[in-house]
């Protein structure tokens, strides 16, 4: 959580801007609050984005969809506005680092937290594909450690950025080291690519490691279509398990339901039920307490008269 810059906007539709959390490809994320105090997460999508008629169109349809997808694992979407130069969407703020920071930074994640982290992000595609929504963009960087368990974002908005007019040599669809064969040679869709996708996400918190190995965007993706992975370095209860996600045939691999079930299975008599100190280890714990008192001095009370999610009226935007 960062400053804001000289040159960001203050407010957006009524919600003041308290911080940055981060900057994607899409756009910049900022925390801010609604009305009644709740923190949310405000992506505000880049201008070169949002100048293009057909990625605001898709971006309306895949913002409606994901406004459909509430479960216990993902992070909601509560209020967006995708007409006009700077389209935006504001979801539940979740307090704590992404998986891809806390394993950087604290090292892999025991396996007892790896079965956690499987069947809660299984859980959420559950919820993400009975909403008719495909993630496409399934990574460490969108899976979020909260204390009560993982919250995986950003689903289904990757598709909005799938147009003609925006292929260019600087835009990336999608990530390329986190992508099923299928979507790497643009064939068929299908719910079973995230799956793939959540194969690759357990290899690395349990590694720090990918187990198509490293290098460039184009090597990955040619070893990811055409080599089998190697998943030594994976503790041995995991890797028939994730290298079932990581089948070539999408029909091979299993559903998220079936790997909520493997991972109980795995965890033993303990299986998944939620206890004390039951998920996360201690640094990454202590990160996600530290977070919710940055959090908390940035203060949760929004201007007031200001109504959240109400447009200004028009030539009142900020710059």
């Amino acid at each position: 959580m960062d400053e804001l810059a000289p040159d960001d906007a203050r407010e957006i539709a009524g919600y003041r801007l308290r911080a940055r959390l981060g900057e994607g490809g899409m756009g910049m994320v900022y925390l801010s609050h609604t009305r009644g105090g709740q923190p949310v997460a405000l992506k505000v999508v880049r201008r070169e984005y949002a100048q293009d008629p057909e990625f605001r169109q898709r971006f309306t349809q895949e913002v409606t969809a994901a406004r459909r997808v509430q479960g216990p694992y993902t992070a909601p979407v509560l209020d967006s506005f995708t007409d006009g130069p700077e389209p935006w969407l504001a979801v539940s703020y979740v307090p704590g680092p992404s998986l891809s920071s806390a394993v950087y930074r604290h090292g892999v994640l025991p396996l007892p937290t790896v079965l956690q982290l499987m069947a809660g992000i299984a859980e959420a595609l559950q919820t993400i594909h009975a909403a008719g929504v495909i993630h496409r963009d399934l990574k460490p960087s969108n899976v979020l450690l909260a204390a009560d368990g993982p919250r995986v974002i950003d689903f289904g908005i990757a598709r909005a950025a799938d147009t003609t007019a925006l292929t260019g040599t600087d835009v990336r669809l999608g990530t390329p080291a986190f992508m099923a064969p299928e979507q790497a040679m643009g064939g068929e869709v299908t719910p079973a690519l995230d799956v793939f996708a959540l194969g690759l996400v357990a290899y690395f918190a349990a590694t720090r490691q990918h187990p198509f190995g490293d290098g460039s965007s184009h090597t990955l993706l040619y070893r990811i279509v055409s080599n089998e992975p190697d998943l030594t370095a994976c503790p041995e209860q995991l890797r028939p398990l994730i290298a079932a996600c990581l089948a070539k045939e999408p029909s091979a691999r299993p559903t998220p339901a079936q790997l909520v079930d493997a991972c109980a299975s795995i965890a033993g008599t303990s299986g998944l039920a939620r206890q004390e100190g039951w998920w996360l280890p201690p640094a990454v714990a202590q990160q996600i307490a530290q977070q919710e008192q940055t959090m908390r001095l940035h203060g949760s009370a929004p201007t007031p008269g200001v109504a959240p999610g109400v447009p200004p009226a028009p030539g009142t935007a900020p710059p």
